[in-house]
């Protein structure tokens, strides 16, 4: 099912969301404009913030659109990495986190959460001043955050196999949905929790007011699945695989597996762009991957280069902006790079 399809004309840019535009405004195209006339590729590289000390490993990323700041965690730097994004410059580095993987940030609440692996804390943060305002400690591996702010809560992957329930207003640890082995990638809809057990082999569904698995769908011989994205138009649940490097389409209804597509190798980040019905997939080997959807069909329709290692993304659709963090090497320090995706 992965087809290669021919790149649409370039239309005119449309333009940032009045509330937000000045966030990006003044960014150089850094890989020169384009001739009248001559194709668009589906993203074009922006700018490159670079992330000053920042080393090792990064992981996920979050943003407060009010203050335009984006949070990174800085796995490797045991530290969140803190970018003003008007300015496009570093503001600051918040040490003293122990491996930092999750991050996320609740704007009912005013609060930043950051989960870190080392210890398996989840810390809070005022996100006006960024002061530390409290931790809870979840034994072990403390990973991947989800917020539900309409309902109030806060979702933690970690240890050996729980979502942790943390009450938003109150900051509290309400509950624990056990799993099989260490949740990846977990999505919410309004009744169901889709969690990536890759340890397992499963995708698990959870009702949400029960807290209980009601199904485990098989992975048909797939393994690897870290990254989930919900497409909730289509009724599909979106998983991709590192092992083989592909991109599983899922049933909603059932957990059939009802269409498959290649995809660049170590993936751990995807995103769906609504405004223009793609998908974006970042990887570790050095490309994110365009998807376009048909229908129900999905295709690839361009693979663009990032750098090696630059395998964790955020796609921010009030921006309109894909953000891909890459890691520092020898010749390079880190950087978020920004892609502006075409019409």
């Amino acid at each position: 099912m992965d087809l290669i399809a021919v790149r649409a004309g370039m239309a005119m840019c449309r333009t940032l969301p009045a509330i937000l535009s000045a966030v990006l405004a003044g960014i150089a195209i850094a890989n020169g404009s384009i001739a009248s006339g001559a194709e668009a590729p589906p993203l074009q590289l922006e700018d490159k913030i670079p992330l000053g000390d920042v080393r090792g490993r990064i992981d996920h990323m979050a943003v407060d659109l009010a203050r335009h700041r984006l949070f990174i965690a800085a796995l490797g730097n045991d530290s969140l990495a803190v970018v003003d994004l008007a300015s496009k410059r570093l503001d600051r580095l918040i040490g003293g986190l122990p491996e930092p993987q999750g991050v996320a940030y609740d704007r009912a609440t005013d609060t930043l959460y950051v989960a870190n692996a080392g210890d398996g804390s989840v810390r809070f943060f005022n996100n006006g001043d960024l002061s530390a305002v409290g931790q809870i400690e979840l034994g072990s591996d403390a990973d991947n955050i989800r917020i539900d702010s309409r309902a109030g809560q806060v979702f933690v992957g970690h240890g050996d196999g729980a979502l942790a329930v943390i009450d938003a207003p109150t900051r509290s640890r309400t509950a624990d949905v056990p799993l099989k082995a260490h949740p990846e990638s977990f999505q919410l809809d309004a009744a169901r929790i889709f969690v990536n057990v890759p340890r397992a082999g499963t995708i698990d569904v959870i009702d949400r007011i029960s807290r209980q698995k009601i199904a485990s769908w098989p992975t048909e011989g797939r393994s690897a699945n870290f990254a989930m994205m919900l497409d909730e138009a289509r009724q599909h649940l979106l998983v991709a695989f590192r092992r083989p490097a592909e991109l599983g389409v899922f049933s909603l209804n059932d957990g059939a597996l009802v269409g498959t597509v290649s995809t660049c190798g170590d993936v751990d980040d995807l995103f769906l762009d609504s405004k223009r019905n793609r998908i974006y997939i970042s990887c570790g080997d050095g490309f994110v991957d365009v998807l376009a959807v048909d229908g129900d069909t999905y295709r690839q329709i361009d693979r663009m280069s990032t750098a090696a290692g630059a395998r964790t993304s955020l796609f921010v659709p009030e921006l309109d902006r894909l953000l891909v963090a890459a890691p520092a090497k020898a010749d390079s320090g880190a950087a978020i790079f920004v892609f502006r995706p075409s019409p």
